[in-house]
C-alpha cells in the first residue's frame, strides 16, 4: 500500500488546513491509519490516529479538540482537519499505516508503523 500525502501549506495563527492521505491499494479492517509531524530538530510524534474498522479515534493532548482525524472508505482515503492552528503546529506531517493482524490498542511510536507518506509542509505564522 502506498500513501500520499497532501494538503499543507502556509495559514495564519487561528487559520485552518485540511490534510488527506490518500492509499493505493486496500486497507484491511484491523490496520490503524495515523498523522505524524516532525518539527526540524524534534522527535516525531504522534497527533492522531483512527481505526480502519470502525473509525475509533485517538488524539495527543496538544491537539485535542482542534483536530480531527476521519476517514473514507468509499476513497481509501484518512483526512485530518485542524483548526485553531498555532504557530507550535508548524512541522512536516506523515501519514502511516500501522499494519495489524487483530484490533489492537492504539500506539503513538513510530517505529510500529509500516508504512509511511512523503510528508507535506504545515507552516503556521503568528
Amino acid at each position: 500500500v502506498q500513501l500520499q500525502a497532501s494538503g499543507g501549506g502556509l495559514v495564519q495563527a487561528g487559520g485552518s488546513l485540511r490534510l488527506s492521505c490518500a492509499a493505493s491499494g486496500d486497507i484491511l479492517s484491523s490496520w490503524h491509519i495515523g498523522w505524524f509531524r516532525q518539527a526540524p530538530g524534534q522527535e516525531r510524534e504522534n497527533v492522531a490516529a483512527i481505526t480502519w474498522r470502525n473509525g475509533k479515534t485517538y488524539y495527543a493532548e496538544s491537539v485535542k479538540g482542534r483536530f480531527a482525524i476521519s476517514r473514507d472508505t468509499a476513497k481509501n482515503a484518512v483526512n485530518l482537519q485542524m483548526n485553531g492552528l498555532k504557530p507550535e503546529d508548524t512541522a512536516v506531517y506523515y501519514c502511516a499505516l500501522r499494519r495489524l493482524l487483530v484490533p489492537t490498542p492504539f500506539s503513538t511510536f513510530a517505529y510500529n508503523y509500516n508504512d509511511w507518506g512523503q510528508g507535506t509542509q504545515v507552516t503556521v505564522s503568528s
